[in-house]
């Protein structure tokens, strides 16, 4: 059995992750990658797949060293039969806020200077009341499980999820158009990619606008395509 979930993400803050870095731009694109919603929809379980802090502790709270674990953390996800897509924006605004800072040199032992010159940077964020939108396919009834508030990106934004079970989809095959942005890694090795736009975003780039061959679910509620059988899949 198969359970297709449209969920929407309000944002009640502005959101803000650097997609890109154009001299002193920070640009957030108005995508959201689905690593991130995994692990902000609370499906990853990093204490339990950790071997590196005491099992009193969490990732929530301390990490011991910058080392991405995105295989050891969703690929339980694929053995309960969870998936997430990426999730990309319904309506939305941008925000330019412009931050400063002082040359800190004079803190340095033994070096002295007489200026303190200011530097800045800009940081484009996602406004507050934007929209976005993304699916759950699982294999089991998870609509309980999804939280009603969410927290995404670097300040911890604050988003209300809305979710809706999908009640008239079917499976066809053939060539289809796919407009939601994909992972390319959790698509390609059962659907024949033909075209798609990308969206470079780490740590794995998406694709949207997809034009592939294979089988896909057509979401008749709201005319939507999405490629059948995506798992999460990983670099070698």
């Amino acid at each position: 059995m198969v359970l297709i979930y449209r969920c929407q993400l309000e944002l009640h803050d502005s959101l803000y992750y650097a997609t890109r870095e154009i001299g002193r731009l920070y640009e957030t694109e108005p995508v959201i990658h689905n690593y991130a919603l995994c692990y902000a929809l609370g499906l990853v379980d990093s204490e339990k797949y950790s071997t590196n802090v005491p099992e009193k502790d969490s990732y929530r709270y301390f990490c011991p060293e910058q080392v991405p674990k995105y295989e050891e953390h969703l690929t339980p996800l694929n053995q309960q039969g969870i998936y997430i897509t990426p999730a990309r924006s319904l309506n939305h605004t941008a925000i330019l806020n412009t931050w400063k800072y002082a040359n800190n040199n004079y803190h340095v032992e033994m070096e002295k200077t007489q200026k303190n010159i200011p530097s800045f940077g800009r940081a484009k964020e996602i406004a507050p009341e934007s929209q976005f939108e993304f699916f759950v396919i699982s294999q089991k009834d998870i609509k309980d499980l999804l939280p009603k508030w969410i927290r995404l990106g670097k300040w911890m934004s604050k988003a209300e999820v809305t979710v809706q079970q999908l009640l008239k989809f079917k499976v066809n095959e053939g060539i289809f158009t796919c407009t939601h942005p994909l992972n390319p890694l959790d698509v390609m090795f059962t659907n024949q990619v033909i075209s798609y736009d990308v969206v470079n975003m780490p740590p794995v780039s998406l694709i949207q606008n997809v034009q592939m061959r294979g089988q896909y679910y057509y979401l008749e509620d709201i005319k939507e395509q999405i490629p059948v059988q995506m798992v999460y899949r990983f670099r070698n």
